[in-house]
């Protein structure tokens, strides 16, 4: 691992000064803190003393190259002195304010989302995160509409409140799932596992258009309030859409007067090479929510971008809902400054370049050297190596919803080397900052190619 003494920690702390806070950080972590996801007993949480950049340092003073940007929100990198700025200036002027009251810092914000929005998508609706965001989008849409039913896909990802959750499409949901949130779940295109026997992506893009056709005239058109679809699924396995099927899925709403709710939680502000990703396929949904990458996460903020339409439902009906932090001061005031930064200094853009001429020519490369890559696949800065243990039969390296001493092996060599990966069930994720320079995302692929030879060590 790269060693303090090349690379100190950034800060005025000695390593001995940021080693005895680590100890005490993971101690009273150990004593105190519940974590999300995990098992108690079981987990041993890195702790993070320090972080720059496309870099964090661990308790010990090593730097890791954030391969992860977290959970896939810091897209404008770590601590970006223009958005630690703007907190710290928002904060000497207004902390806090009631959401019922107009603030300099969410109006800008607001009319700064809204100018990249798609379509008519004018006014912001202001959430804490993801989760919430897609449990008003929800709301609303059963408001508009009179109905109750939501159709999202297999292997997505929502959130991890109670609507959010049961529209997941993946293992978290099963602990949650009551089979009484009125969600009904379907198959999405995924040619490299198929559902629907195609061999090209234009069978697979018309067989999963038929498949969700069938699956709304049997669950009763007159039923569904919205469907809801990650523009590119993230966490699930950042599988991009084939040509023709998130406008197939656009007809079909419009066909039988259901909304179409975009998730750009993950995908948004940047994260494909476009502001919003959804803007690759020339669809336009008629709700869009957001968060992580709208302000890289310094503050938690979350929305809903909404259509004409269905505002104006609530023009003279009050909405019923709302959060004490809805468009927080110090939240959108990161957003304003996050957003001005990316746009100034073409962050967007570089997401798209790195993407297109560095990460997917050296995934290429890496595919053809190590057997346990199946597929690899994406878009700008969002990208994901598909590993299994037979490339005949596509076995994955892990099995779907665990891991497997094999994937746990190429992680612990990425992280040895200075690497930290993004991992889940068989995949590696390749999603650092869209910020992140051609040199760093070279960096971070060789110490990739030397942890896939373990991979290849469970190649049948």
């Amino acid at each position: 691992m790269t060693a303090i003494t090349d690379r100190p920690v950034p800060g005025t702390r000695s390593l001995d000064e940021v080693r005895e806070a680590a100890a005490r950080t993971y101690e009273l972590d150990r004593a105190h803190v519940f974590h999300s996801w995990s098992a108690q007993a079981k987990i041993k949480p890195m702790v993070i003393s320090a972080a720059e950049g496309s870099y964090v340092w661990d308790g010990d003073g090593n730097r890791l190259l954030d391969f992860s940007s977290q959970l896939v929100n810091t897209n404008i990198g770590h601590q970006h002195p223009k958005v630690v700025a703007a907190i710290q200036e928002q904060a000497a002027k207004l902390c806090t304010v009631a959401p019922q009251h107009a603030n300099e810092a969410r109006s800008e914000a607001a009319r700064l989302i809204a100018e990249r929005t798609p379509g008519e998508l004018n006014k912001v609706f202001f959430t804490n995160g993801g989760a919430d965001a897609i449990e008003h989008a929800i709301r609303m849409a059963r408001l508009y509409t009179g109905k109750y039913k939501v159709l999202s896909r297999y292997r997505s990802y929502h959130g991890g409140t109670e609507t959010a959750i049961n529209v997941t499409g993946d293992p978290r949901r099963w602990a949650n799932d009551h089979g009484n949130a009125g969600t009904v779940h379907f198959f999405g295109p995924f040619l490299y596992r198929t559902h629907f026997h195609a061999t090209t992506e234009q069978e697979e893009t018309e067989r999963a258009l038929a498949h969700l056709d069938e699956v709304i005239r049997l669950e009763g058109a007159s039923t569904i309030a919205a469907i809801v679809l990650e523009s590119i699924p993230g966490t699930a396995g950042i599988m991009v859409p084939p040509p023709g099927y998130m406008a197939g899925v656009r007809e079909l709403c419009d066909k039988y007067g259901i909304v179409f709710i975009a998730d750009e939680v993950m995908a948004g502000f940047g994260r494909s090479g476009k502001w919003f990703t959804i803007d690759h396929f020339d669809v336009i949904p008629d709700l869009l929510t957001f968060a992580k990458g709208v302000n890289s996460g310094y503050v938690p903020l979350g929305g809903v971008a909404i259509s004409p339409a269905i505002a104006q439902t609530f023009d003279e009906r009050p909405y019923p809902g709302g959060l004490t932090y809805s468009g927080h001061p110090l939240a959108t005031a990161a957003a304003v400054a996050t957003i001005n930064a990316m746009a100034e200094e073409g962050i967007v853009e570089n997401a798209a370049r790195v993407g297109e001429e560095v990460i997917g020519p050296g995934l290429a490369e890496l595919a053809a050297k190590h057997p346990s890559i199946g597929e690899y696949r994406g878009l700008g800065v969002f990208w994901a190596l598909d590993l299994v243990s037979n490339p005949e039969t596509r076995e994955p390296l892990a099995p779907y919803g665990a891991s497997s001493p094999a994937m746990d092996a190429v992680v612990a060599a990425c992280k040895s080397n200075g690497l930290l990966p993004f991992a889940n069930f068989n995949r590696i994720h390749v999603v650092p900052a869209c910020t992140v320079t051609d040199d760093e995302v070279r960096e971070g692929l060789a110490i990739l190619d030397s942890a896939l030879d373990e991979a290849d060590n469970h190649v049948g």
